[in-house]
């Protein structure tokens, strides 16, 4: 899910047409609706438990491959395809490489509907400004039914600390920080690709 990972979704269509055999898994509606639209035949988790690769852009990726992700709302199901993944891909341009996670991008966090302005004020209290997300003055629901909060930090000093803290919120489904599971970044520049991997 994401811009970058778009033109990757319709390069993968166009082998596709020319013979390539591969079955997909949509981490969102908006990608799942791509791919049929490139002819990418598609499974599920549930059919494909385990995957061979799995490509996805980031919010912000630091120079351990840590990243921030799920800023165009679909963490969750981004998270779980990564963890079921052998391998796992980030594209993304120079702007998203980082020093300190937390910089640049807000911290997404999915939450349950139920008691989420308590969950907020909880998540506040760790450090950031948490902002429920909107889209033309409603609440943004998530694939999964579930809010998002915007979680804005001046640099994220310990990200194993913060994930393990956030996920002892009671309300909190998923974070967007994405550690230790990315095997190599593909940077893309206009001389070209630069790719960085453990």
């Amino acid at each position: 899910t994401g811009s970058r990972v778009r033109f990757f979704v319709e390069k993968v269509g166009e082998l596709v047409q020319k013979g390539l055999n591969v079955v997909g898994v949509p981490t969102s509606k908006s990608t799942e609706d791509l791919a049929n639209k490139c002819g990418i035949p598609l499974t599920t988790l549930e059919e494909t438990p385990t995957l061979d690769l799995a490509v996805d852009g980031a919010d912000e990726v630091d120079s351990n491959l840590n990243l921030i992700k799920g800023m165009g709302g679909a963490l969750l199901r981004e998270k779980i395809v990564a963890a079921s993944s052998k391998e796992f891909i980030v594209i993304v341009d120079s702007s998203k490489m980082v020093g300190k996670l937390g910089t640049k991008s807000p911290l997404p966090v999915e939450v349950v509907p139920f008691g989420w302005s308590s969950c907020k004020e909880w998540i506040a209290q760790l450090g950031c400004v948490p902002t429920l997300r909107s889209v033309e003055g409603q609440r943004y629901v998530t694939d999964n039914q579930n809010y998002l909060l915007e979680c804005r930090f001046e640099g994220i000093e310990d990200a194993h600390e913060l994930d393990t803290n956030l996920h002892k919120i009671p309300g909190v489904v998923e974070t967007g920080l994405f550690l230790e599971m990315a095997c190599k970044i593909v940077i893309g520049k206009e001389s070209g690709a630069e790719v960085i991997q453990k």
